[in-house]
């Protein structure tokens, strides 16, 4: 069930003279044996997904949804077969792919006075780096209708998700009628590979900092997650799996 919150929606005459937060990421990526027409699948699945999404405006204590957006990505929608991990099992299933596109929202919002109302993790690191561009355990899985991503607009500024495609990437930004006082960043400590009773698992533990725009100040660091989940290949021989120590 969705709550009662007010929804964002879109509004073509809002004009939105700052930008905020920007991310891009890679369409295709050869993600170890898996067969890449899902790949190009999930790029026909992320379209139909942010046009749902694009445009859409938080005015002061609105909420966006996830699938509240999107509704339920079915054949009967357009949707095609994608890749989908579940309980670490990789699969197929329509609508495959989604969660590249709940990702960028969420590394998005961090980076921004918009608040996580819902999240939840991947549970596990399913393939080898490849191309990686933002910390590892940053990411917002989610699977309809109850595993969502939700965030708000706790302030008094007005905020607009941009959202599409090119030919080779995903890309986003948030814009708001009046830029915000501070500017966010993300970083990991405490990254590392460890074994525990016969199986690797990867550790970090990310941190969100805010700082003064006008000084450059820090004014605020706050502890994201500490992620410890299990690995589902084998890390390349140059990463040093340590014992299991408590962090």
């Amino acid at each position: 069930m969705f709550d009662r919150a007010a929804p964002a929606r879109s509004d073509r005459t809002f004009e939105a003279g700052f930008r905020v937060a920007s991310h891009r990421s890679i369409l295709l990526r050869q993600l170890g044996d898996v067969d890449m027409d899902l790949q190009r699948n999930k790029v026909t699945n992320l379209g139909l997904a942010l046009a749902t999404i694009e445009g859409r405006v938080l005015r002061p204590w609105q909420e966006l949804s996830f699938w509240r957006c999107i509704g339920e990505p079915n054949a009967r929608h357009g949707y095609l077969p994608g890749l989908v991990l579940v309980h670490g099992h990789m699969a197929s299933s329509a609508g495959g792919g989604l969660c590249q596109l709940s990702n960028l929202l969420h590394w998005l919002v961090l980076h921004s006075p918009l608040r996580v109302v819902e999240h939840h993790h991947h549970g596990y690191d399913p393939f080898p780096d490849s191309g990686r561009q933002v910390p590892f355990g940053s990411g917002a899985t989610v699977f309809y209708n109850y595993v969502d991503l939700k965030f708000d607009n706790p302030t008094s500024a007005n905020y607009k998700i941009h959202l599409w495609l090119t030919d080779t990437e995903l890309r986003g930004e948030i814009w708001a009628d009046r830029l915000p006082p501070v500017s966010y960043h993300v970083h990991e400590e405490g990254h590392r590979f460890f074994m525990r009773n016969g199986q690797v698992y990867r550790e970090n533990m990310l941190w969100r900092t805010a700082h003064d725009r006008a000084t450059g100040n820090q004014v605020a660091c706050e502890l994201i997650s500490h992620n410890v989940f299990p690995v589902l290949y084998q890390p390349d021989s140059s990463v040093v799996i340590e014992p299991e120590t408590i962090h």
